[in-house]
């Protein structure tokens, strides 16, 4: 059955609701490497409980499913779908721990084209579900790899540009080995992550790193460098999925900046794949 972009526009999806608590803040943090070394005092206030911050990456965890529309009959061959970006803006810091409400919606659907597949462009707003106060808006778009060819051809959303001159700051991150293991305790469960059969049956030697667990290593990158560890100064953060990466593996981001906004991009060190591609952040 081909897609019905009609349809998945108009679905309605009940809304996620989802307590935390500093555990969840701090296991996050663990799972995207904070805390690597415990004698520096700027990664400690992210994975101890005194005077503890959350990371400005959290709300991705926040409300996430990463099978939402499995339980919907909307043409879509879910086996053959990729997260291909994410775009974070930040409302207000979310608090230590406390109960969010997340609604969800599919805002477009386009068609690259017959054997070329298609975008979903979908949507995630947080709210705190104490005081109605918006924390974050989340967007997603699913590349679904072999859904193309249902209507009428559009071209893709424009990427943000990467500067053609050298990196104005460049920062190397050494993924731990488990980290994908650490990391599905705060979402992804995916097997893929963990299961090496799995990533056999895929095409991988081993499993690989969650892609949002790149975008969290590249958040602390651009958290460290640019923000001096203030996560209220990352205001929005955003970035194109390119290549994966293996736990264990070092990821090298790349800074440009242009008054309040930094380009960015994700490298793996030892193999010299670009991870993360045309990454865009705001800061104050």
């Amino acid at each position: 059955m081909p897609i019905d972009p009609d349809k998945l526009v108009a679905l309605a999806f009940p809304d996620t609701e989802q307590s935390y608590s500093e555990k969840d803040v701090m296991l996050y943090a663990l799972g995207v490497g904070l805390g690597h070394d415990p004698l520096d005092r700027r990664e400690l206030a992210f994975v101890y409980e005194k005077n503890l911050k959350v990371l400005p990456t959290f709300p991705v965890v926040l409300g996430f499913d990463p099978f939402l529309l499995r339980d919907y009959d909307t043409g879509v061959d879910y086996s053959l779908t990729v997260h291909g970006e994410e775009h974070l803006t930040q409302h207000k810091l979310p608090a230590a721990s406390g109960t969010i409400v997340a609604r969800h919606r599919i805002r477009d659907v386009i068609d690259k084209g017959a054997g070329k597949g298609a975008l979903l462009l979908m949507e995630r707003a947080i709210t705190d579900k104490t005081t109605g106060e918006p924390i974050a808006t989340i967007r997603q778009t699913v590349f679904c790899r072999s859904d193309g060819g249902f209507g009428h051809v559009r071209p893709s959303p424009l990427v943000h540009p990467i500067p053609e001159r050298a990196p104005d700051h460049v920062c190397d991150l050494v993924t731990r080995p488990e980290m994908a293991l650490i990391y599905r305790l705060s979402a992804d469960t995916n097997p893929l992550h963990a299961d090496p059969d799995v990533a056999k049956a895929a095409g991988f030697p081993r499993p690989i790193l969650q892609g949002l667990g790149t975008f969290g290593v590249a958040g602390h990158a651009l958290l460290r460098i640019m923000c001096d560890y203030d996560p209220s100064r990352l205001r929005s953060m955003s970035g194109r999925f390119s290549a994966p990466v293996f736990p264990g593996e070092t990821i090298r981001t790349e800074m440009w900046r242009d008054g309040d906004i930094i380009s960015y991009r994700a490298r793996v060190v030892e193999r010299d794949v670009i991870a993360v591609n045309h990454g865009r952040v705001e800061v104050n």
